[in-house]
């Protein structure tokens, strides 16, 4: 069985996507200088946030994700950040190659709060590779890459907030039901509010005990 080896080397914004998507910058070699065909690579991304410290701000941001600091020790557990698949050409010992990785900034997802809350330093990532080899001298063989294949990455999180000002500057997105989003339209039409910010500041003032 060919033995391969992964690590990430780096991580970027795709500058022309057509949505959120990061750039990981993959490294595989295959042990003994072995030829590779192709391989259908398949790749589970995973936060691990026990592996950094946080600010005081940051706990408080993370709550709704951990409960309060005093229970974290139980809490902090790893989070699914995406899935994410690549065909990597012919190869003979080693080669680099980007994985694409689709991004959302859907506040209820466990990620996107996650990443929301953090206001520097680093993330601390796993990736668990999947997928099959395709490798042979005569002909093809076709060989499972094995589930303990993994490697540790530590993304800057500027990556993923200029990836978001790229995409979404100056603004966020917020996912409400149906009901509620009438109830805010008809508050809205009926203070003739000119934008969903003055709807959202009148409201907190309101339940900060101040006048709309």
């Amino acid at each position: 069985m060919t033995e391969l080896e992964f690590s990430c080397l780096d991580v970027r914004p795709e500058p022309y996507g057509t949505g959120p998507t990061l750039l990981f910058r993959l490294r595989i070699e295959a042990a003994g200088g072995a030829r590779v065909h192709a391989l259908a690579l398949r790749c589970q991304l995973r936060i691990e946030p026990v592996q950094r410290r946080y600010t005081p701000a940051e706990m408080e941001m993370l709550g709704d994700l951990f409960g309060e600091p005093d229970r974290w020790s139980s809490t902090l557990k790893p989070l699914q950040f995406a899935h994410a698949s690549v065909t990597v050409p012919g190869f003979t010992g080693a080669t680099e190659i980007d994985l694409p990785v689709a991004c959302t900034y859907d506040m209820e997802v466990a990620s996107a709060k996650y990443f929301r809350a953090l206001a520097d330093g680093e993330v601390p990532l796993l990736l668990l590779f999947s997928g099959t080899v395709f490798t042979g001298e005569r002909g093809f063989t076709a060989e499972p890459v094995p589930w303990h294949k993994e490697t540790g990455f530590r993304m800057p999180v500027k990556v993923w907030q200029n990836m978001i000002e790229q995409y979404f500057p100056g603004s966020g997105w917020l996912r409400v039901r149906d009901d509620c989003l009438e109830s805010l339209r008809r508050y809205r039409s009926k203070r003739a509010l000119p934008s969903w910010e003055r709807v959202f500041e009148e409201l907190l003032r309101t339940a900060e005990g101040g006048q709309p």
